[in-house]
């Protein structure tokens, strides 16, 4: 038995894992807000209690997180959890449950699970881009999950794709981030609405500035045009960097992720067809599966679990 542990800004969810089926046996979560301290006991936590519900021993824990850890299992960098960047996350956990820990980055993790059980099978040159509140990724290059010469690979959403852009929460100005990224949906969203046209999101909303990513695909999934126009211009920004993965990578299959692959096909369908005009000697190449993750919010905490596995 293994614990996998996916750790993101608000929430960190955690899965009870056969590791030699895969198969989840069981789940828990807990808030993961508060310094590095904080974050390991609420951890500590929640191994303790699927440790407690296990029918078998468990032999080590595996934590994706949502910021850069290095090799060591330190939290070196993460806007998202700010308080326990520079503690060693990964170590202080170990000692305190006595197992094996390893630490990846949550997308990343995400992306070893898409490979082996979801929809990267079969595939060995993917991505997966992970669309939320921002955007993450990971990479599997010649059957092999990438992980960098320090443990940092996979930011896609932190490429540049736009110099003179606004800054980011990262420091940067322009990155895919800002442009394609749930959040970005929602800005969408809001400047259609107090240009007056997207009528059904200020309806939903109550107002211009409250309108969300989500009224925009609630508005979209209802047929209104307004809104599909707003998703279209998202999907248009999405696949813009998804084209720079495959230039720079050689991508046989590029798979969707995160929250907002809840979308379905719309998605899948907006970034393949915004896709062809956008990557370079298209016509040229082979086609680029553009497929839909199958894992679901389970992917990042199946993958860590894997991680620890197979830390190798």
């Amino acid at each position: 038995m293994i614990i996998g542990i996916d750790v993101g800004g608000t929430k960190a969810s955690a899965l009870l894992v056969d590791a030699g089926s895969a198969a989840v046996v069981d789940r828990n979560r807990a808030s993961s807000t508060g310094d590095g301290p904080a974050l390991v006991a609420a951890l500590a936590s929640l191994v303790a209690t699927l440790r407690d519900r296990s029918p078998e021993p468990v032999e080590a824990v595996g934590l994706g997180i949502a910021g850069l850890t290095d090799r060591s299992g330190t939290l070196t960098w993460s806007p998202n959890l700010p308080g326990a960047v520079g503690h060693p996350v990964g170590p202080a956990l170990e000692q305190t449950v006595g197992l094996p820990v390893t630490v990846g980055n949550d997308a990343t993790a995400a992306t070893l699970a898409e490979a082996r059980f979801g929809a990267g099978r079969g595939c060995d040159d993917l991505a997966l881009v992970t669309l939320g509140t921002g955007i993450g990724g990971g990479f599997v290059l010649g059957g092999h999950l990438q992980q960098g010469a320090h443990g940092f690979s996979g930011e896609p959403g932190h490429m540049v794709v736009d110099a003179g852009g606004p800054v980011h929460l990262s420091g940067l100005r322009g990155p895919w981030e800002h442009y394609a990224s749930g959040t970005a949906l929602g800005r969408l969203g809001r400047e259609a609405a107090m240009a007056g046209v997207f009528d059904l999101g200020v309806a939903l909303a109550g107002s211009p500035d409250a309108v969300t990513g989500f009224h925009v695909v609630e508005a979209m999934t209802a047929g209104d045009p307004q809104a599909a126009a707003v998703f279209d211009r998202w999907c248009t920004e999405v696949a813009r960097g998804v084209a720079n993965l495959i230039v720079l990578l050689d991508l046989s299959r590029v798979v969707l992720g995160g929250g907002l692959a809840e979308v379905g096909e719309p998605l899948r369908d907006g970034v393949a067809t915004a896709l062809a005009d956008l990557l370079p000697g298209a016509d040229a190449r082979p086609p680029v599966e553009v497929v839909l993750a199958q894992l679901g919010a389970d992917a990042g905490a199946l993958g860590a679990a894997l991680l620890a596995s197979d830390p190798a």
